[in-house]
């Protein structure tokens, strides 16, 4: 039987849980405020604790705080209950790492759905991380990032962008971190006579200007539009409070960062020494790896990528179309062999 700690200092809020979680077949074990919470959170370590946010002595944030710190409580679920339904809560929570939040009155039904699932989740972790070639808290810590990493961009504004249309500048000061809803958005820098290399085309799920974020400095490339898209605006207050104060965020963020700049190094050894045939099919490849097999950009837009000219890419991408390596439908690039393009000599 699962065992479930309420942290709650109102008496008849914690025995109403109590009673649906008994109901719900848990063992519920109570705390009356959030001193007692702790010492009971170590004493029994618990499969999953629920703790309010407003109380005497030791508040919510508190209780967080110092069960993260130790690490056989650190990995236990835990849900904030709140009777406050303010945005700046439940980014304050996240931040500091919780799992989830459910606010008072609750729904009975919703209550338990919200705890199952939680406890279904971090089972699965448990398993996955049996098999993990690496550690179950490396495995974990990069699990609850993700999750919380995921919650940053729920209830933001979100812009919608035409094809073409500019998000951000290259140089501008930095007000955001973007999050890619849904189209795609392409990176590029701008060189001296006007030209255009395109270092990134970001697809649905990807941040954009973390790394100025970082550096507390201008944007170090400009974003754009290559489809219809929406975009969430992430202030940089939340982010800076949930990259610096959420360790796990932190060492996702970076490894983001690491990321970035392997690519840009790749990017600077294949623009130095491959040929314009390899270059155009390492960028084909990446493409169909990233969206399928259907490829819809601009002609400028791919020859920015391999870092040639237009004309080039057209004679180029015309003689993988005869080689059987693509083929071209109103505009459209199909990929019929990546492997060949993968491996295309250079």
């Amino acid at each position: 039987m699962k065992k479930i700690l309420i942290i709650e200092d109102n008496a008849d809020v914690r025995e109403n849980l109590s009673e649906i979680l008994m109901l719900g077949g848990y063992e519920a074990l109570t705390a009356e405020n959030g001193k007692i919470g702790v010492e009971k959170a170590q004493e029994v370590l618990p499969d999953l604790i629920l703790c309010d946010i407003m109380m005497p002595e030791l508040d919510g944030y508190g209780v967080l705080h110092i069960l993260s710190r130790h690490a056989n409580t650190a990995d236990i679920p835990f849900i904030f209950l709140t009777a406050k339904a303010e945005k700046e809560d439940f980014r304050r929570g996240m931040s500091l790492g919780a799992d989830d939040y459910i606010t008072k009155p609750f729904d009975d039904v919703a209550l338990l759905q919200t705890i199952e699932a939680r406890l279904q989740k971090s089972e699965r972790l448990r398993v996955a991380s049996a098999q993990h070639t690496g550690s179950l808290d490396h495995f974990i810590d990069e699990a609850r990032a993700l999750e919380a990493i995921k919650h940053l961009s729920d209830n933001r504004e979100v812009r919608h962008y035409r094809k073409k249309d500019v998000i951000f500048r290259e140089g501008e000061n930095p007000r955001w971190l973007f999050f890619v809803e849904s189209g795609k958005v392409k990176l590029y820098k701008t060189s001296d006579d006007g030209r255009e290399l395109i270092v990134k085309i970001a697809q649905t799920g990807d941040f954009l200007g973390f790394l100025a974020l970082f550096q507390e400095d201008a944007y170090p490339e400009s974003a754009a539009a290559v489809e219809d898209c929406a975009v969430k605006l992430i202030p940089k207050s939340d982010f800076a409070a949930l990259v610096f104060g959420h360790r796990d965020v932190n060492a996702r963020f970076i490894k983001m960062l690491a990321n970035h700049v392997a690519e840009r190094e790749q990017q600077l050894i294949e623009l130095a020494y491959n040929s314009v045939r390899k270059r155009v099919a390492t960028v084909l490849v990446q493409l169909y790896d990233q969206s399928g097999p259907s490829i819809n950009l601009l002609r400028e837009d791919l020859a920015s990528l391999a870092g040639t000219a237009k004309e080039t890419l057209i004679r180029t991408l015309t003689d993988f179309k005869n080689e059987g390596l693509i083929d071209i439908k109103e505009g459209a690039i199909q990929v019929l062999k990546p492997d060949k393009l993968r491996h295309l000599p250079n």
